[in-house]
């Protein structure tokens, strides 16, 4: 009897615990629930974005001339071997800086032989005719010869330091001493520059008389011209003098200031354009040859909707934004023109007073409406 009683009293103390534990378990769990869907409901979809209203202003209208980079060709040298030869060696590489009468190139030619013996022959004989001629002007002098004998021998002897001179002035075209042993010649070069093009190796057998081609190819890049194409109908809006701004491909976000120097005096018959000349000063030669560029030509002002370019976002080709629309972001495409001042132009797509997400628009980039 005792060990039944103590087991009913056992059972009822834990049904008591079990009940009074329930209502505990069940309100715990609720809210719960609830917290975490409203945590889901509250987050925000996109982050911290910044929201602008599109304007109108006054926008610089830009004529842009897509153009290249070239060197001043009044300070481009083309080097020509000055006899035909083989060349031995060639002492600089494409963009090497040279200096005036540094040498670049050495060739080896039978006519150096050739000058060399002219000179030596050109020599005696002038030294024979100067002889000659003081013989005979002695002579002459103490009546032991007639004038016309004496004049005779000055004539041959001017005759020789004519010959002499000629051959000297042809050693010094190819650049050999009259006192020099060797059959090579030795290319310098005339000025100071850059080395642009090499049209030879060692080995090659180079023809000065035949060959179109320059051996070496030497500028001076300190100053560049920068040459773009103009369409006849923007002729009226590019004048000589007039004030540009060029950027180049290679400094994206850099500038350079300079004017028109000069418009070609003809239109190209095929592409219709006329070349348009800016010369800019290169003094660490940051600007190559063959560097693309763009010349901006400003033509005047005219308003235009702006928005800022951090709200442009560009998918492949489509170019979009995303506008505040009751208070949710929806994609819009738009349709630009050019950029100002981190200002880009839209041509359409939006109106003046929408709100466009600048800041973090990158953010909203799947959770928006299309």
């Amino acid at each position: 009897m005792m060990l039944d009683r103590k087991l009913r009293l056992r059972d009822t103390l834990i049904l008591g615990v079990a009940s009074a534990l329930l209502p505990v378990t069940g309100c715990a769990h609720s809210p719960d629930r609830d917290t975490i869907g409203n945590s889901s409901k509250d987050q925000p979809s996109g982050g911290p974005v910044q929201y602008v209203k599109v304007v109108q202003q006054s926008i610089p209208e830009t004529l842009d001339l897509a153009a290249r980079v070239q060197a001043d060709p009044t300070k481009v040298v083309r080097i020509f071997p000055p006899t035909s030869g083989r060349v031995v060696a060639v002492e600089v590489k494409p963009g090497d800086p040279v200096r005036s009468g540094q040498t670049v190139a050495i060739l080896s030619s039978s006519d150096v032989a050739v000058a060399r013996s002219d000179f030596a022959k050109a020599s005696i004989e002038t030294d024979r005719a100067t002889r000659a001629m003081e013989r005979e002007k002695v002579l002459f002098e103490h009546g032991a010869a007639a004038e016309k004998d004496y004049i005779d021998a000055r004539a041959q002897a001017d005759a020789a330091r004519a010959e002499l001179a000629r051959a000297h002035q042809h050693l010094e075209l190819l650049n050999i001493s009259p006192s020099a042993t060797t059959d090579r010649v030795t290319l310098t070069s005339p000025t100071s520059g850059v080395v642009l093009d090499i049209s030879a190796a060692p080995g090659e057998f180079s023809k000065s008389l035949e060959s179109a081609n320059p051996l070496i190819i030497v500028a001076d890049l300190h100053t560049v011209w920068v040459v773009g194409d103009v369409y006849e109908k923007d002729l009226p809006k590019v004048v000589r003098g007039k004030q540009v701004t060029v950027n180049f491909q290679a400094y994206p976000g850099q500038e350079w200031s300079g004017r028109v120097d000069s418009l070609s005096g003809a239109l190209d018959p095929n592409t219709r354009t006329l070349k348009v000349r800016v010369a800019l000063r290169n003094p660490d030669q940051r600007l190559k040859p063959e560097m693309f560029a763009t010349i901006h030509v400003k033509t005047g002002a005219r308003n235009a909707l702006v928005v800022p370019a951090a709200a442009i976002i560009r998918e492949g080709v489509a170019i979009t934004v995303f506008v505040k629309n009751a208070g949710n972001p929806e994609q819009r495409t738009v349709a630009i023109g050019q950029t100002t001042d981190e200002k880009v132009e839209i041509l359409s797509g939006l109106r003046a007073g929408d709100e466009v997400a600048a800041d973090g628009a990158e953010l909203l980039k799947g959770g928006a409406t299309e």
